[in-house]
C-alpha cells in the first residue's frame, strides 16, 4: 500500500478507534444517572440562583479555552464547568420566581419523554423511517384535538390532521405557504405581488417574519390597529374595511391570523366573527393559540374557540402551559393536502412502497425541513402520566395564583391594572408616587422593573401597548406556589420604597 504521506499524523494509542467506544451502554448508564441527579439537584436548589442571569456580554468567552481539547476530558471536569461556567449565564425559566415572557413549562413526565426521544434517535421523516414516530404523532394530535373539542374536520379520525412542530413560527410559515400556493395556482405566480395578509397590531412579530419568508411583499402585510376600548382585540368591522380597500385596489386577500391570547396582554380576537368576514373573501384563517389556546382544554375557556369550525388551521404550544418543555407546537389543518402540495418533495432515494401507496403520512411533507425528532413522545408521556383532569387543574391553579397577584396589586392605590386579566397574565404599572409628575410614569416603571430584576429574587418583563408602558407578571413556572407569588409582590413593594427613598 506504500508509505503514508509525510504530513500524515498517526493516532495516539489512547485515541485509537478500537479504544474510542463512544456509545458504551454501561458508561452511558453511569453518566446518565449522574446527569439526571445533577438536573434533579438543580431543580431542588433552583431558588438559590438569581432568577435572571447577572452575566455580562462576553462573560463565557473569558472562561473557556479558545480551542477544543485534543484529548478527552473527564466527565467530572465537564460537569463542574456546567455548574461553574454555564449556570451563571442561564436565566432560570423554571424558577418558581420567574414571571417573565410566557412560561416554558416542564414536568417529570416530559423529561422522561425527552430522554427516550433522544435515546431512540428515531427519524420520522417518512412512515417507513419509523412507523411508531409517525403513528404516535397522529394519535397524540387527535387526543389533544378531542381535549379541545375540535371538529372532526381537524382530526385524522375525520378529514383533517395535525403535526407537531417545534414552534409557532414554523406552524404559521407552513400555513401561509399553503395558502399562498392555493391562490397562486388559480391566479398565476406572476401575481404574487398582489397577495395581502392580515393581522392586528397585537399579532405576534413572527407572523410578519413568516409572511416575508413566504414571499409576501412587506407593504402588503396589514397590521390593523386595536384599541384599549376593545381590550386590544381585532374588530371584525376594522378587518372588513381594510379588506374592502385592498379588493378595490385590485389586491388579493390571502391570509388572516387570529390570536387567542396575544403576547403583550393576552387579548383574544373574536374567532367566529372574524372568520365570517374572512370566509366572504375566501381568505385562509389561522388561529394562533400558542399560549391561550392551551387553556381551552378547560370548559370555562373553550368559548374562546367558538367558531373554530369556520377556520382553516389552528396552532398552540403545549410547551407554554402543558408541561412539555421547549419546542412543542401543535398544528391542525382542515385540508392537509394543501400543506403537502406546498411543502412536499419526493426524491427517488426516499421512495418506498408504503409512501407511494398514499395510505400513510409522510410528515416531512408537513414541514420546512426533512428530519423529524420523536417529539410527540413528550406530549404522550404528559397526557398519559397526568390525565386531562390534572392538566385542567394545573391551568386553573396558575390562573388562581394570577388572581391572587391581581388582588394584591389592586389593594395598593399606587398601582393599577392596565388591561383585564384573562388567563394567568397580569398587566400592571406603578401609576403614581408622591413628588413624581404623572408624565414620568414610564421612566418610573422602567426603573422599578430594573430594580426588581436586579435583586435576582424575581424576574418580570414589560410591554408597551397603545403607548402605555406596563409590567407583565405571568404565572406558569411548574414549581410556582402561592407563597412565591406573595413574596414577589413583597419584593416589588420593597423596590418601590427604595425608589421613593432616593427622592
Amino acid at each position: 500500500m506504500g508509505s503514508p504521506p509525510s504530513n500524515f499524523i498517526t493516532t495516539p494509542e489512547s485515541l485509537d478507534s478500537k479504544h474510542f467506544n463512544h456509545l458504551n451502554p454501561e458508561d452511558l448508564r453511569t453518566k446518565a444517572h449522574r446527569a439526571v441527579n445533577f438536573i434533579a439537584d438543580y431543580y431542588k436548589n433552583i431558588e438559590s440562583y438569581p432568577v435572571g442571569s447577572q452575566a455580562q456580554p462576553g462573560y463565557l468567552k473569558n472562561r473557556l479555552p479558545e480551542t477544543p481539547p485534543d484529548t478527552p476530558e473527564s466527565f467530572d471536569t465537564i460537569l463542574k464547568d456546567v455548574q461553574n461556567d454555564l449556570i451563571p449565564g442561564i436565566t432560570h425559566f423554571l424558577s418558581p420566581n420567574f414571571y417573565g415572557y410566557f412560561p416554558a413549562s416542564a414536568s417529570s413526565a416530559a423529561f422522561i419523554g425527552e430522554i427516550l426521544c433522544t435515546g431512540f434517535n428515531a427519524n420520522g421523516f417518512k412512515w417507513v423511517g419509523s412507523p411508531a414516530v409517525t403513528e404516535l404523532e397522529m394519535v397524540v394530535m387527535d387526543w389533544l384535538g378531542v381535549m379541545l373539542k375540535l371538529p372532526k374536520s381537524f382530526m385524522f379520525s375525520g378529514s383533517g390532521g395535525g403535526v407537531v412542530h417545534s414552534t409557532s413560527s414554523e406552524a404559521i410559515l407552513s400555513t401561509v405557504v399553503a395558502a399562498r400556493d392555493r391562490v397562486l395556482n388559480e391566479i398565476g405566480i406572476e401575481n404574487i405581488g398582489k397577495l395581502v395578509v392580515y393581522g392586528s397590531d397585537q399579532t405576534h412579530s413572527t407572523y410578519k417574519k413568516a409572511c416575508k419568508i413566504a414571499g409576501i411583499h412587506p407593504c402588503n402585510i396589514r397590521s390593523i390597529p386595536t384599541s384599549m376600548e376593545d381590550e386590544f382585540a381585532l374588530k371584525p368591522d376594522s378587518l372588513r374595511k381594510v379588506i374592502e380597500a385592498d379588493v378595490e385596489e385590485g389586491r388579493v386577500p390571502l391570509f388572516l391570523c387570529v390570536t387567542v391570547g396575544t403576547t403583550s396582554t393576552t387579548a383574544v380576537d373574536p374567532v367566529k366573527d372574524l372568520a365570517e368576514v374572512a370566509n366572504m373573501y375566501n381568505i385562509w384563517v389561522h388561529v394562533d393559540g400558542a399560549y391561550g389556546g392551551n387553556a381551552c382544554i378547560c370548559p370555562e375557556y373553550r368559548p374562546f374557540l367558538d367558531g373554530i369550525e369556520k377556520v382553516d388551521s389552528l396552532s398552540l404550544s403545549p410547551h407554554k402551559w402543558l408541561l412539555c418543555y421547549a419546542e412543542c407546537c401543535c398544528l391542525w389543518v382542515k385540508n392537509p393536502n394543501l400543506i403537502v402540495n406546498a411543502l412536499g418533495t419526493n426524491p427517488e432515494y426516499l421512495k418506498n412502497e408504503h409512501s407511494e401507496s398514499g395510505l400513510v403520512v409522510s410528515y416531512m411533507d408537513w414541514q420546512v425541513g426533512t428530519s423529524r425528532r420523536f417529539r410527540p413522545l413528550r406530549l404522550w408521556f404528559v397526557l398519559r402520566s397526568y390525565g386531562v383532569a390534572n392538566l385542567q387543574n394545573h391551568i386553573r391553579s396558575d390562573v388562581q395564583m394570577a388572581i391572587t397577584f391581581e388582588r394584591l396589586v389592586k389593594s395598593d392605590v399606587r398601582f393599577e391594572i392596565v388591561v383585564p386579566r384573562r388567563f394567568s397574565l397580569v398587566c400592571f404599572r406603578l401609576k403614581q408616587l408622591n413628588g413624581f409628575d404623572s408624565s414620568n410614569t414610564e421612566s418610573l416603571n422602567k426603573k422599578l422593573l430594573e430594580r426588581v430584576n436586579s435583586t435576582g429574587r424575581v424576574y418580570l418583563t414589560h410591554t408597551v401597548v397603545a403607548g402605555i408602558y406596563m409590567l407583565r407578571f405571568v404565572v406558569g413556572a411548574t414549581l410556582t406556589e402561592e407563597r412565591h407569588v406573595i413574596n414577589a409582590w413583597e419584593v416589588i413593594k420593597e423596590m418601590v420604597n427604595t425608589i421613593v427613598n432616593e427622592f
